[in-house]
């Protein structure tokens, strides 16, 4: 039953949000622009409830056409010193500014304000049964790993605490993670991993 109330209260959170939501991308986009001039969003593909794909929308914090760099373990490479990212995208991935056009997402019906974090649409075949338990929720915005660690960890212990927010789902701790969530953002922690264990591996333009 809280799941379907839930999506009624992040429908409607979104809705309101979106005149807010138009004035910070109306001056995010600016900012880009003056930046290098390229688009304004970068289009994710990840995966959904119930492993289905979907864009997922996203402020652009890199340079067009930047390499995608992950570490051994199939984690986005971050770090405060990736020549990759833009001066704008620096104080966005420190804010998270670019995830609100996830609001976006959210009215759709591909995301929720509070969820696992969706990971790259490539990435599914590679989660163990325990680890699809994720895939029974909408994706979030931020989530409980995210409240905890936001990208101080690798990818399995990711998953394990996505499946752990699963399997405790409730009202009371979407609240208790809202309020951790924005104290982590304020303090600025875990915005990236620590370099000595992110291995580095190129892949495929983005």
């Amino acid at each position: 039953m809280y799941k379907w109330i839930k999506r009624f209260f992040d429908f409607m959170l979104a809705l309101i949000a979106m005149p807010f939501l138009g004035i910070i991308l109306l001056v995010s986009a600016i900012c880009i622009k003056c930046d290098d001039g390229g688009p304004v969003f970068y289009m994710a593909d990840r995966t959904g409830k119930d492993g289905k794909p979907f864009k997922m929308f996203k402020l652009r914090s890199m340079k067009v056409n930047a390499p995608d760099i992950r570490t051994e373990d199939g984690s986005t490479y971050n770090s405060a010193n990736d020549s990759r990212v833009t001066r704008f995208g620096k104080f966005a991935r420190k804010t998270s500014l670019d995830e609100l056009p996830q609001l976006i997402n959210i009215l759709k019906g591909d995301m929720s304000f509070i969820g696992p974090r969706p990971d790259s649409a490539s990435y599914i075949d590679k989660y163990t049964d325990e680890e699809r338990k994720m895939l029974q929720v909408r994706p979030g915005i931020t989530g409980y790993n995210q409240a905890i660690n936001r990208n101080a960890v690798g990818t399995k212990e990711k998953l394990k605490n996505d499946v752990y927010y699963v399997e405790h789902i409730s009202f009371l701790f979407d609240i208790k993670i809202l309020f951790m969530t924005v104290k982590t953002v304020l303090s600025k922690q875990n915005v990236y991993r620590e370099e000595d264990t992110a291995v580095k591996s190129e892949c495929v333009k983005k």
